[in-house]
This record gives structure tokens, C-alpha cells and sequence, in this order.
């Protein structure tokens, strides 16, 4: 698969924005979410987002990898909102500094959960377009994980649908497994601590 970005495109936006770009050592990762912009405001229900990971290897060389992802929760939780009064949790583009650690996710397989706060938009009117209303923006912890759709080797999901009611979320299952393995090996280097970064495409110059 070709990447849409480069390693150099992801550092500059993300500095140009102010954030943190990691440059240690022997995996200190980067993850960086990408939100689509082409599609505007719409609820697509399709991984038309991108999950990006660089680092330096043992070696001291840069790895760059991306997939596809949702950033943005599936129809089925926009419809119906998980917390009814509140509205579904969109999150909202920023740096969130060790927000993550490896552990299960809902009790059935590792992932990144969320442990620490983020921000995210609150979406209760139940149209089908997302609602990036600085009004209804929450901090906290609201279980924002990062995580896999399939669960069948070798396949990949193609719609959205209730794998994410605002986390960010993979759509190949053996693209998972290979951003999961960087990960538990950052981990054993770095410690069970991770941060996450999400920008918008129309950032990325």
C-alpha cells in the first residue's frame, strides 16, 4: 500500500502546531492521528482516516508506518449516543501527553486504553453530520481507546458501524497487529506510557 503522507510532512505539521515530535532512541514512538477533511463534517461510516507511527529502530534508523483508521465514531453510536443526555464523543484534534497505556480492551484483548484525560467534542443531535461545537467540549476519561475492528486474520473491516463510539480505531486486523507490536516494544524501552496526537489533513502541507 502506498502511504499517503511522509515522515517529514507528519514531524512539520505537528511542530508547526506546537506539539511534540519524539526523536529518542530506540522506539520513541510517534502516534499520530490524521482526520479527514475531504469529507467535511459528514458521518461516512467508512476507516477513511489515518493512524500513523514513526520512530528510530535499534539500529537508530526512522520507521514510518500508516493505516487506515476511523478517527470518528460509526453511525450506529451517532444515532444512538452511548451516554443519551451528553451525545456521542468526538475527539478533538490535540496532543495528549501519556493518555495511553497498554492494557485490555473491554476486557478481551490488548490495546491502547485511555488513562489519562482528553478532549472531545459532544454530539447529541443525531443527524449525520459531526458536530465540532467548541461549546460542548469534555474533559476527561471516557475510555477513547485505540484499538482493532475484525478480529479475523487477514481481513479488514469496511465499515465503521459500532466498532467506534469515539475511539480511534484500525481497520486491518493484521495492519493491528503490526502497530501492536511496535507498541510492547516501545513499551518494554519506554515504559506503559504513550501519548497520542490527532490533526486534520488539511493541516498537512
Amino acid at each position: 500500500m502506498t502511504n499517503k503522507y511522509t515522515k517529514e510532512q507528519i514531524k512539520d505539521t505537528v511542530e508547526r502546531l506546537g506539539y511534540k515530535y519524539f526523536t529518542g532512541d530506540n522506539y520513541d514512538v510517534n502516534i499520530i492521528g490524521i482526520r479527514n477533511c475531504d469529507t467535511g463534517s459528514k458521518v461516512t461510516n467508512l476507516f477513511d482516516d489515518t493512524i500513523t507511527i514513526s520512530y528510530k529502530d535499534k539500529k537508530g534508523d526512522w520507521k514510518y508506518h500508516e493505516y487506515d483508521c476511523t478517527t470518528d465514531p460509526g453511525d450506529d453510536w451517532m444515532e444512538n449516543p452511548w451516554i443519551d443526555k451528553i451525545g456521542c464523543a468526538v475527539l478533538k484534534p490535540g496532543q495528549y501527553r501519556g493518555s495511553h497505556k497498554l492494557r485490555l480492551h473491554g476486557g478481551k484483548y490488548l490495546a491502547l486504553g485511555q488513562k489519562k484525560n482528553v478532549t472531545v467534542y459532544r454530539d447529541n443531535n443525531r443527524n449525520d453530520k459531526y458536530e465540532f461545537d467548541e461549546s460542548s467540549c469534555d474533559t476527561g476519561v471516557f475510555g477513547i481507546n485505540i484499538h482493532r475492528a475484525t478480529a479475523l486474520e487477514g481481513k479488514k473491516s469496511t465499515y465503521v458501524n459500532k466498532w467506534s463510539a469515539g475511539c480511534q480505531v484500525i481497520a486491518s486486523n493484521d495492519d493491528w497487529f503490526s502497530f501492536l507490536e511496535i507498541c510492547q516494544t516501545a513499551r518494554d524501552v519506554w515504559g506503559n506510557s504513550f501519548s497520542y496526537t490527532l490533526i486534520e489533513s488539511k493541516d498537512i502541507l
